[in-house]
């Protein structure tokens, strides 16, 4: 179909988000246009280019935030505020950054701002505002000058810039204003004299760590007073691959440490007595600098003040040999693959075989060490005996019976090098599916299976992969099927489905964890599999368990999602015998870790293998008074990579600290803090569902009754609004939709989904989380006309989301919904013919297929390219395998058959799909809005 001109499909006659006055009557009308000040050549010509890009950013960001509610907000124009040139500030030689005595304009350019204004604020905010307040509050400035009328009479600080609460009225702004979600946390304000280089990296970025609480409680009776939670959101690796934007690597082997607390040298220590000594910051030892830390590996002298761990908050050393207790291990993969009648059937064993052998070039191999074993289960263990290719191709298969105590026939063949032995072991993958093909045992034995890898490769470490479609049911580690139906959706329903069946899955770990051995599981069937159960393995060994519910070979969409995701899994760079330990300057203390790894000892926390595509959750306690401006939090990780190197990774990280609960609430980082009550609910919802429930309830009322009592002033006029700081008001719209998610909404859920949610919850990077919480819902019949197509540096424009509840899904539109873990395409029951014609190459609704799809290729679509094109951009990830299947699903429309043969099946879908408009009811749940006015009532009692 020829389209020399752009068809336009129906829209509704007033956008959402583009009235001039939202929200109820008596709401302040639209005021962003207020902000959008030009900025003149005349003015451009005097800024640096770090400026200029800074007042881009600015105009951006007023743009979009352009319909926020602003309650009692001053209005100022932000522009003038960084139209000052650099103020030249002196530093001596202790404080850092000498440059002939002074400090370089361009080091004062590359942060963005004046120098004076706080350091550590992400580009593109106001410096000494919240991130999500309103552009144009009043800032806190750098000379420490507080900004006139402060909201409610609250104390602001003298002496140094904090960050300034903004009160806002969660029952005016409905619909939550959603780009907030996307928005950087609140600066960390550290003022430029702490830093020894006050440069943009000498504070850790928020993709590497993030705190709950930007500006720090002095005391615990504070931190408690408060009701906000102390924690860090910690992920140490953005890539699945090492060579993905490499951080700083130190190469000289000179590790400075303190004597005392072992913290690593960082960007915020103090340098005394002319340089020969330095005080550390987090226990204020003084220590000697050593010699060598002067000159490079070849004796020649350098400035300290260029070396990376004085310039970079996160810095790699390329450890010397007492990190080391022996020689760096090779890499080593032994794959349990599932050979019984359920995985000939559904065609998983033919998909794994082929998938390993198609990954087999990228699997990490860089030192040329990578070992490789593959066992066949069923009712016995299937060894293959590989000999080297100069040896011939000679290949063995022995079948161990005995599976009490299983042991290793010609264990030096069945262990080999993937160099030495490439062409037999591709010989072996190809003729695998053929060997079982036959296969009639429905039995797996799985315990002992997992015995004889472990034995195999215990004496260098590395990683099982188990690929199952069959419960476990013959050896040790037996499993039954349990019975649902009892307990489902009761108060017994955690103790009797998510429990452990069987205690080898849990006390197997220990022996795993001693000899560096991680488990991975893809786990694919549309049999019950008791997740429940299996995943202990994944979770107390550093790995990860993958679930594939009704999966079959047969579906070319199955096929897709299970090999690309097995295939990034297998290359995914490895790292063995890794420790990860987080420190915190005096006072601090780290209480509990949420994550897969082993916790070895009271803070250090064990990896046989350290993934790249999780997250890690630490709780920090506050034992003593803080007196000092600003606290501090480290944290290392020691590993093994695939190149034979032992390395240290180190991120250190400053926070201002307070006595000011207004300024606590204020720099509270509202991702952050959903990151840290999602672990605390996976944690109760083992025992008791209900339980996380109340308790993610409870913490929304437990914050918001305390910003009442104890920060908005009792004789607020026109009612009883529901306050909360400007920073904070998505906490309780993420808070209410997970009460909605899989892992923990009331209803029959089969335990396996519910099992599995849940353990994807307890690892998923931040960003993937809150999406996973919240999804991101695109309008896609009235998209922009760049949206779907490459901008001028070629990538696709993603359209911009809209809110995640069905009044705003018209019955003639199109829309995908991303939850981070499937992609739903929602069209309209009622769409035009030609939007149907020109996705799908159909214009009857009726003919287009629904469920598990992917779009049809419509060369002479160019909507269809564009849809395709998002889809694409979305399933874009080099930091997790996931790839998100999409389904097609028909919205309900007056002229729809009743008796339609998908009639059963367009229900599911629908009913799967909106459940992730959390912003409804679902079920029996409330909507957003109910929500809070349920909590504003029981505050207010």
């Amino acid at each position: 179909m020829s389209h020399s001109r752009k068809r336009v499909y129906p829209q509704a006659q007033f956008q959402y988000g583009q009235s001039p006055v939202q929200g109820p009557v008596g709401t302040q009308p639209n005021v962003g246009s207020q902000f959008q000040t030009p900025v003149t050549e005349q003015q451009a010509q005097f800024m640096t280019p770090a400026q200029q890009q800074l007042h881009q950013q600015i105009g951006q960001a007023t743009q979009s935030m352009g319909n926020m509610q602003l309650h009692n907000v001053p209005m100022v124009d932000p522009n003038g505020t960084y139209q000052q040139p650099p103020i030249q500030q002196t530093f001596s030689p202790q404080q850092g950054v000498a440059v002939n005595g002074a400090m370089s304009p361009a080091v004062g350019a590359s942060m963005g701002a004046p120098m004076g204004a706080p350091m550590g604020a992400p580009m593109g905010a106001p410096m000494g505002a919240p991130m999500g307040a309103p552009m144009g509050a009043p800032m806190g400035l750098g000379d420490g000058v507080a900004a006139a009328n402060p909201p409610y009479g609250q104390p602001m600080s003298v002496g140094r810039p904090m960050n300034q609460l903004y009160p806002v009225d969660l029952l005016t702004e409905l619909p939550p204003p959603i780009t907030d979600l996307s928005l950087p946390p609140p600066p960390l304000l550290v003022q430029p004299e702490k830093f020894v280089v006050p440069v943009e990296t000498a504070n850790a970025q928020p993709q590497f760590v993030r705190s709950t609480l930007n500006a720090m409680p002095k005391s615990n009776s504070l931190l408690k007073k408060s009701k906000l939670p102390l924690a860090l959101v910690i992920r140490p690796y953005q890539h699945l691959q090492d060579n993905i934007d490499p951080v700083p690597l130190n190469t000289d082997g000179l590790v400075v440490r303190c004597r005392r607390c072992r913290s690593y040298m960082n960007p915020f220590v103090t340098f005394l007595e002319g340089g020969r000594r330095w005080r550390c910051n987090f226990c204020n030892l003084a220590n000697d600098v050593p010699m060598l830390f002067d000159v490079n590996q070849q004796g020649a002298p350098v400035n300290r003040y260029e070396r990376n761990e004085i310039q970079h908050a996160v810095v790699e050393y390329l450890a010397p040999k007492e990190y080391a207790v022996r020689q760096p291990p090779p890499s080593s993969y032994a794959f349990v693959l599932d050979v019984s009648q359920n995985a000939i059937k559904n065609g998983l064993l033919a998909s794994t075989a082929r998938t390993i052998l198609e990954t087999l070039d990228s699997l990490p191999n860089h030192d040329e060490r990578t070992r490789i074993t593959i066992l066949g289960v069923d009712n016995a263990i299937h060894y293959f005996s590989i000999p080297l290719d100069e040896d011939g191709n000679d290949i063995k298969m022995m079948d161990v019976v005995d599976l009490d105590e299983p042991y290793l026939p010609l264990p030096s063949t069945l262990y080999v090098p993937l160099k030495g032995c490439r062409s037999n072991i591709e010989k072996l993958l190809t003729r695998l599916p053929e060997i079982f093909q036959f296969n009639i045992m429905s039995k797996f034995a799985l315990g002992p299976a997992l015995k004889s890898a472990f034995n195999l490769i215990k004496g260098i470490g590395g990683k099982i992969i188990v690929v199952s479609s069959t419960l476990p049911n013959v050896g040790i580690g037996k499993l039954q099927r349990r019975n649902e139906s009892v307990v489902a959706n009761t108060s017994k329903e955690s103790a009797q489905l998510f429990n452990c069946q069987d205690a080898f899955y849990k006390n197997f770990t220990i022996d795993c964890n001693k000899n560096q051995v991680t488990i991975d599981l893809f786990l694919a069937s549309e049999d019950y599999m008791d997740v429940a159960s299996l995943s202990n393995l994944s979770r107390y060994t550093g790995g990860q368990t993958h679930f594939y519910p009704g999966w079959t070979a047969a579906k070319l969409p199955d096929v897709a999602k299970f090999t690309k995701e097995f295939s990034k899994h297998l290359s995914m760079d490895l790292s063995m015998e890794a420790v990860m330990r987080a420190r915190g300057s005096s006072g601090l203390r780290m209480s509990r870790f949420y994550g897969h790894f082993f916790n070895r000892s009271s803070d250090l926390c064990a990896f046989p293998t350290f993934p790249r595509d999780q997250s890690y959750v630490f709780e920090i306690s506050i034992d003593e008074l803080m007196v000092r401006d600003y606290a501090y939090l480290q944290i290392a990780v020691l590993l093994s990579l695939n190149t034979g190197q032992r390395r240290i990774r180190v991120i250190t990280l400053a926070i201002p600290t307070t006595d000011s609960l207004a300024e606590v609430y204020a720099s509270a980082d509202q991702l952050a803090l959903s990151a840290y009550f999602t672990q605390k609910a996976v944690e109760k919802a083992y025992t008791n569902l209900e339980e996380s429930r109340e308790f993610l309830n409870r913490t929304v009322q437990e914050i918001l009754g305390t910003y009442k009592k104890e920060i908005v002033v009792s004789n607020t006029a026109g009612g009883a609004p529901l306050r909360l700081c400007a920073n904070l008001r998505m906490l309780p719209l993420l808070m209410h939709a997970l009460t909605k998610h899989m892992a923990f909404r009331a209803g029959i859920v089969p335990s396996d989904h519910r099992a599995a949610a849940l353990n994807n919850l307890e690892s998923i990077p931040l960003p993937y989380l809150i999406k996973n919480i919240y999804a991101k819902v695109y309008s896609l019949h009235d998209m922009s006309d760049e949206a779907g197509l490459p901008n001028e540096n070629g990538e696709i424009v993603l359209p911009e989301p809209i809110n995640a509840t069905s009044s705003l899904l018209e019955r003639y539109g199109l829309y995908l919904i991303d939850n981070s873990s499937e992609l739903f395409l929602w069209v309209g029951g009622d769409a035009v013919n030609e939007l149907t014609l020109d996705v799908f190459g159909t214009p009857n609704i009726l003919d287009v297929a629904i469920g598990k799809q992917e779009l049809p290729f419509l060369e002479d679509s160019e909507f269809n390219l564009r849809v395709r094109n998002i889809i694409s951009k979305i399933r874009e990830h080099d930091d997790v395998i996931t790839y998100q299947s999409l389904y097609v699903v028909r919205g309900a429309s007056l002229s729809e058959p009743v008796n339609h043969a998908s009639a059963r099946e367009v229900a599911t879908l629908r009913l799967w799909a909106s459940s992730s408009l959390v912003e409804d009811k679902i079920l029996n749940s409330q909507s957003y809005r109910e929500f809070l006015q349920s909590t504003k009532t029981k505050i207010s009692k």
